[in-house]
């Protein structure tokens, strides 16, 4: 049985449901914390799914980490500027509208929720170090262009060698 400390019970409890309906655990709940029994595994991947939703994430993204691929990573901004302005940084990984967010998610297949001072990542594992070395970039001040570009450049060397045919074998001509 595991125990996990929650500070939006009110999210969790909504999504409790869909959790029980998908994965066979018990969830039960006390005070300020969220009580899970069931399987070893399925107690850890409930944990994370919890977390994620807990930070700020839909519970359709929360779902992801089903997958044995996806991970949940949190990246602390304050870790990565000197500069005391977060409310800037948050703004500059948000962009109008949303769109810088939206680009980095479409570009990686990921999933971002910028809570406070952290940020969280749902991302697959071939994905985590591009997106977390792009966040970072953001943070430091990288240029938003020059960001995209490099996450573009991942997924297209990735796209090669996912690919059967590595080009290293003659052709053989009839």
């Amino acid at each position: 049985m595991r125990s996990i400390d929650v500070e939006r019970m009110n999210k969790v409890k909504r999504a409790v449901p869909v959790i029980e309906s998908r994965i066979k655990v018990k969830i039960s709940f006390r005070k300020d914390k969220v009580m899970i029994k069931g399987a070893e595994l399925n107690e850890f991947l409930v944990e994370q799914i919890i977390r994620a939703v807990d930070f700020g994430f839909h519970i359709d993204d929360a779902m992801l980490l089903k997958n044995e691929d996806f991970l949940l990573e949190f990246i602390d901004i304050k870790e990565h500027t000197r500069r005391n302005n977060i409310k800037d940084i948050r703004s500059r990984l948000i962009g109008t509208g949303g769109k810088a967010r939206k680009t980095i998610e479409n570009l990686t297949g990921s999933a971002i929720v910028i809570n406070g001072n952290d940020v969280g990542v749902i991302v697959d594992s071939d994905h985590l170090d591009a997106v977390t070395q792009g966040i970072e970039s953001i943070i430091q001040g990288s240029k938003h262009g020059n960001v995209f570009a490099y996450l573009e450049k991942q997924n297209i060397s990735r796209r090669k060698f996912d690919e059967d045919d590595l080009g290293l074998k003659e052709k053989i001509e009839e």
